[in-house]
């Protein structure tokens, strides 16, 4: 009997695990966007996600373009750690990061 409920625990146990990155959850989520000069949001995930991100408006000439900076940490299945920090304005997509090529 008592290997049985071991056996079972062991089981319930495997089948409580995450069983692939889609089964992350949310540990933290804050955001603000009011529709009024800009936004950020940040959010933090079960599998090692952490990504921030925040808008600004930015007057050129006649226009008011949303200037975004921010940046994504993640974990690669084989346990490297990866960080892209990114701007994107007038100027384009600028992505820095280490793995990148420079």
């Amino acid at each position: 009997m008592k290997l049985f409920v071991a056996i079972a625990a062991l089981f319930a146990v495997a089948l409580a695990a995450p069983q692939s990155p889609k089964d992350a959850t949310i540990l933290k989520y804050e955001s603000e966007n009011i529709g009024v000069d800009g936004y950020h949001f940040n959010v933090e995930t079960s599998d090692g996600l952490v990504r921030s991100e925040e808008g600004t408006l930015k007057t050129i000439g006649t226009e008011t373009p949303v200037v975004m900076k921010g940046s994504i940490k993640w974990v690669a299945p084989d346990g490297t750690p990866y960080q892209l920090d990114f701007i994107a304005d007038e100027n384009g997509f600028q992505p820095t990061g280490a793995h990148l090529p420079h």
